[in-house]
């Protein structure tokens, strides 16, 4: 079972990233699994015996609970093993690493109360923005050909590790999209196209 933090209304899956996060994953892999939304509001007692002190996102599974969401993607990722299930380890390790820093830097602007800073703190989230948009614009290993002088300048790739969704996409998708909805809402900002 995967217990995630509910959103507004109580029931649907909250704006979380950490929750997305597994969601994410777990759907990628195909996995048949339940999910438990929990209003923080009105956390369940049960929920504290389950796993006291602390908030969704965790899994149960075969009776022991996970609360690290680290702990939880390394635990899906060994257990939940091809063939019957896709890995989804990025091939390039570069590719876990790509936009680390965003979500940090959108947080200091986001929650900064003084106007006077605002202005620095826009700039470092827009240069952490470009060098994710330079990691992605850059051609993979695989997408040059040594032989092939007409190499591409620019990557096709869809996502972050290739063509196809990887952990590494599944930690930074969901931090990307709070970054647009919630930058927008409260500072005006956008994500630049380019």
């Amino acid at each position: 079972m995967c217990i995630l933090q509910a959103g507004t209304d109580g029931e649907s899956i909250g704006n979380c990233p950490f929750s997305q996060r597994l969601f994410m994953i777990l759907w990628l892999k195909g996995v048949v699994f339940n999910v438990t939304t929990v209003d923080l509001k009105r956390k369940p007692a049960d929920l504290q015996d389950l796993a006291p002190g602390t908030n969704p996102p965790f899994v149960t599974f075969n009776g022991e609970v996970k609360v690290d969401v680290n702990k939880i993607e390394e635990f899906l990722e060994e257990k939940l093993v091809p063939p019957r299930y896709p890995s989804l380890a990025a091939k390039h390790p570069e590719s876990n690493t790509a936009g680390i820093d965003v979500f940090a830097k959108f947080s200091a602007f986001i929650k900064n109360p003084r106007k006077d800073a605002n202005e620095g703190l826009e700039k470092a989230l827009l240069k952490s923005l470009k060098r994710l948009d330079e990691f992605l614009r850059t051609p993979l290993s695989e997408e040059i050909d040594s032989d092939c002088p007409n190499d591409p300048l620019e990557s096709t790739r869809s996502f972050l590790d290739g063509p196809d969704l990887t952990l590494a996409d599944c930690n930074l998708l969901p931090k990307l999209h709070i970054i647009k909805v919630v930058a927008r809402k409260y500072r005006n900002f956008e994500i630049p196209q380019k």
